[in-house]
Formats: structure tokens, sequence, C-alpha cells
């Protein structure tokens, strides 16, 4: 059930003082442009699923949303739940918009932020956007994430193959689907602007992956990534069976971990995990008794 508050906010007192409103310990930027607002909308996935939004903020685009589709929203600042009840009150009534406060990734450790499928519309703070789309990513009823974040992080996401920018998030975006930079979004739009430009990323997902050995894998792949992919791996695993994957998968010694693509990387991975696993479990032994020496 919706939380509803009893005390009102005055929305134009927030207008007013926005700037000073906004929450730097939740990372509070406000898109206030209405042209970025209709350029996400004409972004998202053309049917008639339900929308989740994380991080409704002032519901400048959940005002959008809900004019289009069935709405939940997750918001962690008690001070704009307050808000967004008083602002979206005919939308709850009718039953067209749900509004959640409180941490979406606690909920998101339970089950799936609703109980069917839907497509995820964000913009996410800077510093919690790269663990909600790998959130969302292994959410089975997630099927699109449409998501405002640095520009940095949209290219990572959606970097191909032997450009530079292809790294782990590369890998793991294109494994359960494709990911593509719609657009980006100036300093300028945001009240307060911040320091960085921003880009809107959409990721169609064709699957989902909830692999934490694979993730831990690529960690390793690209830990540093101007050097040989081969180098990164005898890191982690034995030299032998890294030379022994490359020549059965007719694999150049000299390639660096952006010149593979994500099919290599789940060949090699198929090849090494099960040395993986002999792995993380001397890690998590050398970890006990490190503990036992201190205690």
């Amino acid at each position: 059930m919706p939380l509803i508050y009893s005390v009102k906010v005055d929305y134009s007192m927030i207008i007013e003082n926005l700037a000073e409103f906004a929450s730097k310990k939740f990372g509070q930027n406000f898109l206030k442009s209405d042209v970025y607002l209709h350029k996400i909308i004409q972004a998202m996935p053309n049917d008639e699923l339900k929308v989740v939004e994380i991080g409704p903020g002032l519901g400048d685009l959940t005002k959008e949303l809900v004019k289009l589709r069935n709405v939940t929203a997750f918001e962690v600042d008690k001070r704009l739940c307050e808000h967004l009840n008083t602002q979206f009150e005919k939308p709850i009534i009718d039953g067209n918009f749900q509004l959640r406060c409180g941490d979406v990734l606690e909920h998101w450790d339970r089950n799936s932020l609703i109980d069917e499928p839907y497509h995820l519309v964000a913009n996410l703070p800077y510093y919690i956007a790269t663990r909600i789309i790998l959130k969302a990513f292994k959410d089975e009823l997630c099927q699109s994430i449409l998501v405002m974040v640095q520009k940095e992080v949209a290219i990572k996401f959606s970097a191909l193959p032997k450009e530079k920018e292809f790294s782990a998030l590369s890998v793991l975006a294109s494994s359960i689907g494709k990911a593509k930079l719609c657009f980006e979004v100036g300093p300028e739009a945001f009240v307060p602007p911040p320091n960085v430009t921003s880009a809107v990323l959409l990721i169609e997902k064709t699957k989902s992956m909830n692999d934490e050995k694979f993730e831990a894998f690529l960690k390793i792949a690209f830990a540093q990534p101007r050097k040989k992919l081969s180098k990164n791996l005898v890191t982690s695993f034995p030299k032998d069976i890294i030379e022994q994957t490359f020549t059965k998968l007719d694999l150049d010694t000299n390639l660096r971990p952006h010149e593979a693509t994500t099919l290599i990387y789940h060949h090699i991975y198929n090849e090494l995990k099960d040395y993986l696993d002999g792995q993380q479990q001397s890690k998590r032994k050398k970890l006990s008794k490190s503990r036992a020496k201190n205690s």
C-alpha cells in the first residue's frame, strides 16, 4: 500500500529554494528541462508494460509517465515522499500510481520490484547508478533499463569491442541484451547543476543473468585494461591453463581486454570457471586465518 502522509509540502517553496533543497546525501540533481523530459519519454520501448521509476524526485518525469503507463515509484527521501503523495493524490486514488518510500535496494534484496514484467526508468544519483543497473540485469521481470547516468558510465555500458572504453560493464550489458547511449544532457539542465555531463542510457534486455562468478572473472580480466588479457588472467589462474585456453580458442596472446568480444569472454570463462572456484575458496581460507590471528 502507498504510504500517505498528512503533512503537505508547499511546492512553490521547493521550486524557489530548489538548489538548497537538493540533498547531497542522496546525490540529488533535479532535471528541470522539458526538452529532455520529453526525449526520455520518446526513448521508452513502445508497449503497454508497467513502469518502475527509481528516484522520482519532484515528479517532473513522473507526471509524463503517468499519462502513458501505470507507474510504481521508489523514493528514499521522506521529504519528497510527502510532496509526491500530495502532487499525485488523484493517480494514487485511481490506482495508476503507487509510491514506495524507502531504499529500493532493500526491497530488491527481497524480490523483484513489482510482481509482473516492467520497464525501469530513472534519473539515477551518480554514486549508486552502476549498482542499480547491475541489480536490474539480474531481475527477470525487468525488460528494459532507461536511465540518466554520468556520461562516462553510459559509455562503459554501451561501448563495443575494439573501442578503448569497452569494459567489464560492456560485456555484462551485451550478455543480457543491447545497450545504447541515446543522448547527452549538459549540467545546465539540472538544479543544482552537476560537475559532469550526463547521458541517457537504454538497455533492452533479451534475458537476465545472475552469475557472480562471471562478474568476478571480468574484474580479473579488466583489472589493468591496457595490459594484455593473458597477463591479467595469469594473476589469478595457472599460466599453463591460460596458455592452453588461448591455444584451444585460437586467440592471439597479445589480445588486449577491450579487443575481445563478449562471446570470447564467455568461452574463456567456461574454460576457467572451475579454477575460479578454487581461487575463491583459497581467498576465503586466507581471510579466515587472518581474522583468527587478529582476534
